[in-house]
């Protein structure tokens, strides 16, 4: 074996290595039923060693796909923005024949064992996972995208996060806008740290220098409602607090639009608030929430398509575009010019 080319190793080569039969190995492989965690993981091993190529497995017809959402966004606030993307993914596998199934997990959820239990052909990743946890994926060897974050390596479809923070800061800075806040969720969350991205360079190219006094984080540990509260009523403690706020997302936007009515500020005529998403609540506040759309059903439909593509060499990245929409919680008929 040891003469053989990985690209020729063969399921019958890795049984001879093995010492089971070839029927074990192809549905350790496949993901399937009816073997132990021990043999599925003896066979993976195996196949690694021997340099199998697991695209060999892509070739066959997608059935059955598995989307994985972290228990992190298995959230009453994150579901405004996640439902879509999975109703996305559904309505384009019902048009491919293709069953999809759903799970919420974590780090210490044996996503291993459970992803066996839905003998899935591929696998749909949403929002932020833990690379180790995108490891223990990879390793069953199942056809893999990410939607909502980008890992080097990994077939990925994002909004185009940069621009729209990019758009949204731009957007307040035409209003004349000249402390221009942000409220972060973790940086560590690919889609976050983009949208920051785009804020500061939005600055940049308008000449206005960045304060970091201006930038609140949401603490870790604390929900998003707690957490957006508080990061605005710091913004507003400031000796010179901002007179808007880009926030990385709708939810957040609205909390600090709370907050700052119970504040006595009006929006926006104290602070102009933009949001990102576009979710269906976003139009439903005090002010209805300027903002940055998605088409969030297209990102969960371009996640399937991607992974009915042919074997790709290298790891594919799509971008999808976003659209700022102005209303009225950074413009109004008697406040300020509309850009």
């Amino acid at each position: 074996m040891s003469a053989a080319s990985p690209s020729n190793v063969t399921i019958r080569d890795i049984a001879k290595f093995a010492g089971v039969s070839a029927g074990t190995i192809s549905r350790a492989l496949k993901n399937e039923p009816g073997l132990t965690e021990t043999t599925r993981q003896m066979v993976l091993s195996a196949a690694h060693e021997l340099g199998y190529d697991f695209a060999n497995l892509r070739r066959k017809r997608m059935r059955r796909l598995t989307f994985l959402l972290h228990r992190q966004h298995n959230t009453a606030a994150s579901s405004p923005f996640y439902s879509p993307v999975l109703h996305g993914a559904e309505e384009a596998c019902r048009k491919q024949g293709i069953v999809l199934s759903f799970m919420a997990v974590g780090p210490a959820d044996g996503v291993t064992e459970q992803l066996r239990m839905h003998a899935p052909d591929a696998v749909v990743c949403a929002g932020f996972f833990e690379p180790e946890l995108l490891g223990a994926l990879r390793a069953s060897g199942k056809p893999l995208v990410l939607i909502d974050m980008k890992l080097r390596g990994y077939s990925s479809v994002n909004p185009d996060n940069f621009m729209g923070g990019y758009l949204a800061t731009r957007h307040l800075i035409g209003l004349g806008r000249t402390r221009i806040g942000m409220i972060s969720g973790s940086l560590g969350h690919y889609s976050v740290r983009e949208r920051n991205k785009g804020y500061r360079q939005a600055l940049f190219d308008s000449g206005m220098l960045a304060d970091p006094r201006l930038e609140a984080s949401l603490a870790d540990g604390v929900d998003l409602e707690t957490g957006a509260c508080e990061a605005m009523q710091s913004l507003l403690a400031l000796p010179n607090p901002p007179d808007a706020v880009f926030c990385y997302n709708d939810s957040a936007a609205l909390v600090a639009m709370r907050c700052c009515l119970a504040a006595g500020l009006t929006v926006p005529h104290d602070v102009s608030i933009v949001g990102f998403d576009d979710i269906s609540s976003a139009v439903l506040g005090h002010r209805p929430l300027t903002t940055l759309r998605i088409d969030k059903k297209q990102l969960g439909a371009m996640g399937v398509e991607l992974l009915l593509r042919e074997h790709q060499e290298a790891p594919v990245e799509q971008v999808a575009p976003v659209e700022l929409i102005v209303r009225a919680s950074t413009v109004c008929d008697d406040f300020g010019p509309h850009k």
